[in-house]
C-alpha cells in the first residue's frame, strides 16, 4: 500500500522549470545550432570575483559562518538593507522590521503562512508567478486570479470586486515575472489604499527591482510612516549578486509580524545561509557600481528585444511586456502554448515556458502566450532567437 499523500500537495502543479528541462531530453543540438535556453531567469554566471573572494575569506577566517545564526538574520545585514531601502525609497525602514530569509520564495511562503490558512484567499494578478500559485495550492489557500489589462497591469477596481470575507492579501510582483512590466507608483499606492481599507496585506515582491528601466524610486510606500500596518515587502539578493545557490532573500514588515515570521524560519531552515548572508552584506557595501553595470547590460538586452521584435510582429506575434529579465509574447499559432513550447525545442532549438504555466487551467490567454527569459543570453543571441522564431511554421 502506498504511503499517504497530502491531497493539497497532490493537486499542486509540477514545478515548471524542472518540467521544461525534461523537454530537452533526447534532443541533440549541435555547436552550429545550439539550444537557446530562455526558460529560466536565474543567472548562470557566478558572482563577481571580488565577492567570491570575500566569501571565501569569510569561510576560512570566520568561525561563526559555519554555525547557526539568528533566526531573523545577521544584524549587520538587516541594518544595511534597512538603510539602503530607506534611502532608495525616501522612507523609513528599521532593521527591526527586516527579516533575512532563505531566498525570496521562502519570504513569500513565510508572509503567507502568517496571514492565511486553509480556506482563505489571496488575490494574484495573472499572469502570475507560478511558485506563488504553487505555495498557495499546497497550503490549501485559494489563489484568486486577478486579470490584467492589455499592458499587463492589474486594476484596483477589479481587485475590489474580488475581495470577500475570506480574502487575506493582494500580491504584486514588480517588475513583473513573467510579464516584465513595471507597475507605476500611483497604481501600487492605489492597491495599498485598497488593502488598507479592507484590512488586508499588500505583498509587494520586488525581486527584480535592480534591473528596472526607470531610475526613480519604484514607489513611495515606505514614505508612509504607517507602511508596516499593510505592506509586506519582499526582496532577493539572488538576482542582484548572482547568489542563487546561496539562498538569501528578505522580508520587511511590522515588528509584530516578524515575531510569527521567526516561528516559520525556526521550523524550516533555522537561519538563512551564513556564507550567503555575509556575501549579501559585502555586496551591499561594495557592489553598487557593479550592479549599475549589470543593469545597463540587462537594459541593453531589453533594447535588443525591442529592436528585433518588429520582425515577429510582421508574422502575427505581439509583445505584451518587456522588462527586467523577461519578454511576454503572444504567438500567432492555432496551437496551445504548452504544445507549442515543446515543439519549439525540436523545430527551433528554443526552450521557453508557455503561458499555461502562468495562468489558471483552461485560460485562453495562457494558451496564447510564451515567456522568454533573456537573463542569460546576450544581444547577439537575442537576434538569433528572433531569427529562429521568425522562421517557425506551425500547423496543428
Amino acid at each position: 500500500m502506498p504511503l499517504p499523500l497530502n491531497p493539497a500537495m497532490a493537486a499542486t502543479a509540477v514545478s515548471p522549470v524542472p518540467e521544461a528541462a525534461r523537454w530537452i531530453e533526447g534532443h541533440a543540438h549541435s555547436a552550429d545550432f545550439p539550444l537557446i535556453n530562455v526558460s529560466q531567469a536565474a543567472p548562470t554566471a557566478p558572482p563577481p570575483e571580488p565577492l567570491r573572494i570575500a566569501m571565501a575569506e569569510t569561510l576560512l577566517s570566520e568561525a561563526a559562518s559555519h554555525l547557526y545564526g539568528p533566526d531573523l538574520g545577521l544584524h549587520d545585514l538587516r541594518e544595511e538593507l534597512a538603510a539602503k531601502t530607506s534611502a532608495m525609497y525616501g522612507g523609513t525602514v528599521e532593521a527591526s522590521q527586516v527579516a533575512i530569509m532563505s531566498g525570496c520564495n521562502q519570504a513569500f511562503a513565510a508572509a503567507v503562512a502568517t496571514l492565511a490558512g486553509p480556506g482563505d484567499e489571496v488575490l494574484l494578478p495573472t499572469p502570475w508567478y507560478f511558485n506563488h500559485k504553487m505555495w498557495l495550492d499546497m497550503s490549501s489557500i485559494g489563489a484568486i486570479p486577478l486579470p490584467t489589462d492589455d499592458e499587463l497591469l492589474p486594476d484596483p477596481l477589479a481587485a475590489k470586486a474580488r475581495i470577500t470575507d475570506r480574502t487575506r492579501a493582494i500580491v504584486l510582483v514588480t517588475p513583473n515575472n513573467p510579464g516584465g512590466v513595471e507597475y507605476p507608483p500611483e497604481r501600487i499606492a492605489a492597491f495599498r489604499d485598497l488593502a488598507r481599507a479592507h484590512g488586508l496585506a499588500l505583498i509587494v515582491d520586488e525581486t527584480y527591482r535592480d534591473f528596472r528601466v526607470g531610475s526613480d524610486a519604484p514607489h513611495n510606500l515606505f514614505a508612509d510612516p504607517d507602511w508596516a500596518d499593510t505592506v509586506i515587502h519582499l526582496y532577493s539578493f539572488s538576482k542582484a549578486y548572482r547568489l542563487t545557490g546561496h539562498r538569501v532573500g528578505a522580508l520587511a514588515s511590522s515588528r509584530a509580524r516578524l515575531v510569527h515570521v521567526e516561528k516559520f524560519i525556526d521550523s524550516v531552515t533555522i537561519c538563512a545561509s551564513q556564507i550567503g548572508q555575509r556575501g549579501a552584506l559585502w555586496g551591499l557595501r561594495h557592489l553598487d557600481d557593479w550592479i549599475a553595470s549589470e543593469r545597463c547590460e540587462i537594459l541593453g538586452r531589453r533594447a535588443a528585444i525591442l529592436e528585433h521584435f518588429p520582425r515577429l510582429e510582421a508574422r502575427g506575434w505581439q509583445l505584451r511586456g518587456c522588462g527586467a529579465f523577461f519578454a511576454y509574447v503572444e504567438h500567432p499559432f492555432d496551437l496551445p502554448a504548452d504544445a507549442l513550447a515543446r515543439r519549439l525545442v525540436a523545430e527551433a532549438g528554443v526552450l521557453c515556458l508557455p503561458g499555461t504555466m502562468f495562468e489558471p487551467d483552461g485560460s485562453p490567454s495562457g494558451a496564447q502566450h510564451l515567456r522568454l527569459a533573456y537573463a542569460n543570453i546576450d544581444s547577439t543571441q537575442i537576434a538569433d532567437l528572433i531569427d529562429r522564431l521568425e522562421s517557425v511554421e506551425i500547423t496543428p
